[in-house]
């Protein structure tokens, strides 16, 4: 084996671990970020387990290109669980793929030793026999639109955690690792997360024109929130929690009290390192735990 691969064991698993010293980030390498997944990955797996997991890879580091990654590449170990996931009008051209399923820790070292920083998974679930679930989850996407920070997407999170709780559904925030906030609502499986979550934007839209925008366009974003509702389509996915965020510091979508979000000042209080996001599970566990017990919320 040459002096830049390493063969581990990894739950009975043998994988063979490269280049664990280049640096992925600026200051950050490869070996660390491997050492990351798999130490958060207790309080990860959970989220990421029975949801088809779309990669995005830079095999050179952030500083160069990247490319998104949904079917698993012809080397993937055949331990590695995939599934069949249609994917109609797709710009593969194909009608279907078979997408990695990150169940396990081998599965997730894996991903990070082929340098996929960033792992984005659906609102829904496939079974064990490929069947494709409802959603159980709804997600809205706080975007600030430049001069607006993170500070200002804090203050529509509180208002849209107000609209959701009037129509009988618990909010749970994070951070999007970059510059934004998602906000998840777990609910009984149900199709209509996405007529739900637009309808909701739209209201808020209309409650704070000043602050919020739920259109697209970006002409109309500058110095307001946009909600994005969009990512309640199936064919869609949202970062994962406890993700890395290709930056020039590797960032990590961080899940949050709400004390925290409406404490926020200034942009950097909700931003978190990888050791800063391990010491905070040490201290809080899985703040996003709700999205994993058995959903009782119904969409009104």
């Amino acid at each position: 084996m040459s002096p830049d691969k390493t063969s581990v064991d990894v739950e009975g698993r043998e994988l063979t671990l490269s280049n664990l010293g280049k640096n992925l980030y600026p200051a950050f390498t490869k070996g660390e970020v491997i050492d990351y997944y798999a130490r958060i990955a207790p309080v990860m797996l959970p989220h990421l387990k029975d949801r088809p997991a779309t990669r995005i890879r830079w095999p050179d580091g952030v500083r160069g290109g990247s490319f998104f990654e949904k079917n698993a590449p012809a080397h993937t170990p055949g331990w590695v669980r995939t599934a069949t996931v249609p994917t109609p009008g797709s710009s593969t051209g194909r009608d279907s793929l078979e997408f990695v399923v990150v169940d396990d820790l081998p599965t997730l070292v894996w991903c990070a030793n082929l340098a996929a920083l960033e792992l984005h998974v659906p609102q829904w679930k496939v079974g064990p026999r490929g069947k494709l679930h409802d959603p159980d989850l709804m997600v809205f996407d706080l975007d600030p639109g430049a001069p607006a920070t993170i500070v200002d997407a804090c203050e529509v999170a509180v208002l849209l955690r107000r609209l959701l709780a009037a129509d009988g559904l618990d909010s749970h925030p994070k951070t999007s690792g970059k510059k934004g906030l998602h906000l998840y609502v777990p609910i009984k499986e149900d199709d209509r997360t996405s007529a739900y979550a637009k309808e909701a934007a739209q209201r808020l839209a209309a409650d704070h024109p000043d602050l919020v925008v739920s259109k697209m366009d970006k002409r109309l974003r500058k110095g307001k929130v946009l909600v994005d509702w969009s990512q309640n389509n199936p064919a869609k996915t949202t970062v994962a929690p406890y993700s890395l965020r290709a930056a020039e510091r590797p960032g990590v979508s961080t899940p949050l009290t709400w004390e925290e979000l409406e404490g926020c000042d200034e942009a950097g209080d909700l931003a978190f390192s990888p050791d800063e996001v391990l010491e905070r599970v040490d201290e809080h566990g899985d703040l996003l735990r709700p999205l994993l017990d058995e959903h009782e919320q119904a969409l009104p």
